[in-house]
Parts: C-alpha cells; sequence; structure tokens
C-alpha cells in the first residue's frame, strides 16, 4: 500500500505535546567543536537530526538530534537564534545560528514551513498535516491567529511591507493570500502566481517537478530546484528566461543556500547528501549528511543586513 506523508505524519498526533525534547538535544559523544568556523547547519527530515558542517573542511562536526522531522528553518530577528521546525514532532528546535549548538525547544503544532514577517512582528507557521496557517507573535511566540484556508499548506512568504502573506496549499492546489493587519483571508487562486490578484500572467519551464524558488543575494539570478529532474535551474529574475540548467548525477535537489564565495549549497533529498555547486564551471562536490536532507543555512549569511529567511537568500 502506497502511505501518503499526511498518512504517514497523521501517526504524530499520538505524542503528548508536553513531552519533554531535552534528552533529544544532548550533544552526541565523540565529535569535534564548530564554536569559531563557517557553519553550514543541514535538517535532515528522515532521521530525526541536525548535521552541522564546517564550510572551510567540508565535513560534519557536529550531529544534533531532534524528535522526528526536523524540515525548514527561521532566523530569530535579533540573530540570535535558528528556529528549526519539527513538524511531525510538534516542536521548535532552537540553535545558536553562529556556534551550532543547541539552546531548547519550543512546543507548537506541527511547524512545516515557517518565516518572520519583514516588520519582526510576527511568526507565520504553515501546518501542513493539520491543515492550519498559524500567526504566532515574534517576541514570545503566543498565537495570535489560526486559519484554515486550504488543504497541506506547504511554502510561504511575505509582500516587502509586511502586510499580507502568501502560503502555497499544496494538496488543494491553491495560493492563499492574508492580511497580517486585520488578520483575514484577502483571496484565494486556484494557480495563482502574482501576490496582487492571483491571476496567472506566463508559465516558464524549468525541469521536472520544480519545488522551491531562490533569489541570489544580489538580486541577479533566480534559481528554481527540479526535485524529481535533478537538476537546478537559473533564470532571469527580471525576464524569465532560462540563463541555464546544472543537471546532478541523483534527483531530489530540494533547498539551496549561497555561500560568500558564490558557491550554492543545495540538499539532496532523496540522497543522504548535500551538493557544494560551483554556479561558474557546474562542478560540484557532495557532502555525506542524515538521511532525506532538506532545510540548509550558512552561518555566514549573517553577514548581510536585513530580513534573513529561506526563499529569499
Amino acid at each position: 500500500m502506497k502511505l501518503s506523508r499526511r498518512t504517514l505524519l497523521g501517526h504524530s498526533l499520538a505524542i503528548p505535546l508536553s513531552i519533554s525534547l531535552s534528552p533529544f538535544l544532548a550533544l552526541r559523544p565523540g565529535v569535534a567543536s564548530a564554536e569559531t568556523s563557517a557553519l553550514a547547519i543541514v535538517m535532515n527530515s528522515g532521521e530525526a537530526s541536525v548535521s552541522v558542517i564546517d564550510m572551510a573542511s567540508r565535513k560534519v562536526v557536529r550531529t544534533l538530534p531532534t524528535l522526528r522531522e526536523p524540515s525548514h528553518w527561521a532566523l530569530s530577528p535579533d540573530r540570535s537564534k535558528l528556529y528549526i521546525a519539527d513538524a511531525s514532532g510538534n516542536a521548535l528546535f532552537i540553535v545558536d545560528p553562529h556556534t551550532g549548538t543547541a539552546i531548547g525547544h519550543k512546543v507548537i503544532a506541527d511547524p512545516y514551513q515557517l518565516g518572520f514577517t519583514p516588520d519582526h512582528k510576527y511568526l507565520v507557521v504553515n501546518a501542513l498535516r493539520l491543515d492550519y496557517v498559524d500567526v504566532y507573535r515574534a517576541d514570545d511566540l503566543t498565537l495570535v491567529k489560526r486559519f484554515t484556508a486550504g488543504s497541506m499548506p506547504s511554502h510561504l512568504d511575505f509582500s516587502p511591507d509586511a502586510r499580507w502573506s502568501f502560503s502555497s496549499m499544496q494538496e488543494s492546489d491553491t495560493l492563499v493570500s492574508f492580511d497580517l493587519t486585520n488578520m483575514t483571508i484577502r483571496w484565494k487562486s486556484k494557480v495563482g502566481s502574482a501576490p496582487v490578484t492571483g491571476e496567472v500572467l506566463r508559465r516558464i519551464k524549468t525541469g521536472i517537478g520544480p519545488h522551491n524558488v531562490f533569489l541570489t543575494p544580489d538580486g541577479s539570478t533566480l534559481y528554481v530546484t527540479n526535485r524529481i529532474g535533478g537538476s537546478l535551474a537559473a533564470l532571469d529574475p527580471v525576464t524569465y528566461a532560462l540563463r541555464r540548467t546544472y543537471p546532478f548525477r541523483a534527483a531530489g535537489p530540494d533547498d539551496i543556500s549561497i555561500g560568500p564565495d558564490g558557491k550554492i549549497w543545495v540538499s539532496l533529498r532523496f540522497h543522504q547528501q548535500v551538493a557544494v555547486l560551483d554556479p561558474v564551471s557546474g562542478n560540484y562536490e557532495t557532502i555525506d549528511v542524515g538521511r532525506s536532507p532538506h532545510g540548509i543555512f550558512l552561518s555566514t549569511q549573517m553577514r548581510r543586513p536585513g530580513l534573513i529567511t529561506a526563499e529569499t537568500l
């Protein structure tokens, strides 16, 4: 029998929300310290762990166990905490983004994808399994509003003025926009991509199974990961013309992050590896991590001013 992600994650409801998670945050013995290094922090969804990689040596120097399925991350506005979502574990794991060491946890319902608003007022969380889009206060993570707007809310983003948020509904094939000023639903679009009216203006072919979209820090290139086809597409962010396609030997490119040297760090979701790609030559090297690597955060991103999110690098 083929089980859906929803069926598999449904079993997590048997875990009490009051469970103490401190044993899962203990540092595994026999691993090196990474306090003074530039770090890549990788969420391994398939084995309930976080790999901490020294970016210079390309070695895993620390592994932090989580509860069930770490996936995505959000950096706190003051950059002191990296929140890692463990949806089926009903918890946010908190890691020091400078040292890659565990700080603690926060129990919340089904955090799959999450992000702080540009004005630092709210943390918006997509609860994919439970079909919620939850809005929390950024300062103390108290729940402000719960939306039920579609099936399997997956990824999200915000308008620059923090007034609106947008969530893709994976199972109902819709994009939903929320007004965070009056906490109402603005619109739902069956296939919409534009953040104002939801009207589809154009379709761009990038590869098989396009999954995630990332903009370079200088705004010069828009990258799309084609998870099924096993490639990374580089687009002109103004014209959306396809500039180049980077193939990988294996399928599964999912999330990416860009280092200060221009190298692109790509989690290979269907393999236990992270690829480090040179966008000039097209060559890449791989680093072995845990099963099903998903979200990836580079501590070097904190050198940049402004809001840092997984989607807009």
